[in-house]
């Protein structure tokens, strides 16, 4: 059964009408369910209450920002996946929400049909992450160890836990997802697009996403994020991983 046919709940939190009625139009017909939320602070307090599956949150909000409202959630520990729309182009922005935790973000105006390639993306990645810990953990590909280690970092597989020099590091969903599939295939080069299918579900994405995340990993994990030891970017081609 897809995500669409399940019936998953998409809460729209968007003050524009004319674009939150059209968004709940489309996702209909796509099988889904959907509510629609109109300020920042009722957001807040409804995917709180409500446990959507996916969240299409816009920056622009009355009353409290969408970015407000996405700090908020993840700070409460609430994982509920979450898109940011915005109208702004501003690249700031962008790595604002993705740092706070944000699963995707997309720039208005947007194609409808990518939109749609979206969510199903990430609620697919979400229902995996959800398999795999009802299953005991990650899947496993070959004769994986429960921790990986480089460096001064250990990684958890099955905890989710990260620990630099003893202490734990906060990381995203996303960006834990993203240093699990590096450690896992480490030596490689992977390109941005091979990345963003393989960690993000998308067959065609921003690449400029995937730097974005690998930055933030460099900033939490690497001890010199500009000259980085692990995280490794090779001209032309994508990133390495070397443990």
């Amino acid at each position: 059964m897809s995500e669409a046919t399940s019936g998953a709940l998409v809460a729209i939190v968007e003050d524009d009408t004319a674009i939150a009625e059209g968004l709940a139009l489309n996702l209909k017909l796509r099988g889904y369910r959907s509510e629609v939320i109109g300020d920042g602070e009722t957001a807040l307090q409804r995917v709180q209450g409500g446990k959507p599956d996916l969240v299409l949150l816009d920056i622009t909000l009355p009353k409290r920002s969408g970015l407000w409202v996405l700090e908020q959630l993840r700070q409460s520990e609430n994982h509920v996946p979450i898109i940011v729309l915005s109208a702004r182009q501003d690249e700031s922005d962008k790595v604002a929400a993705l740092s706070l935790g944000a699963d995707d973000y997309i720039t208005k105006p947007f194609a409808l049909a990518e939109l749609l390639a979206r969510v199903a993306a990430v609620l697919r990645r979400a229902r995996l992450g959800r398999s795999a810990s009802v299953a005991g953990g990650e899947p496993a590909t070959g004769e994986l160890e429960r921790v990986l280690r480089f460096g001064e970092v250990a990684v958890d597989l099955e905890a989710r836990t990260v620990l630099r020099r003893g202490r734990p590091v906060k990381l995203t969903h996303l960006e834990f997802e993203l240093l699990s599939f590096f450690c896992r295939n480490g030596g490689r080069v992977y390109s941005r697009e091979e990345l963003l299918r393989h960690v993000w579900g998308f067959q065609q994405g921003q690449p400029r996403t995937v730097d974005n995340f690998v930055a933030q990993l460099r900033a939490k994990l690497e001890e010199d994020p500009d000259r980085p030891s692990h995280l490794l970017t090779v001209r032309g081609s994508g990133y390495r991983f070397a443990p």
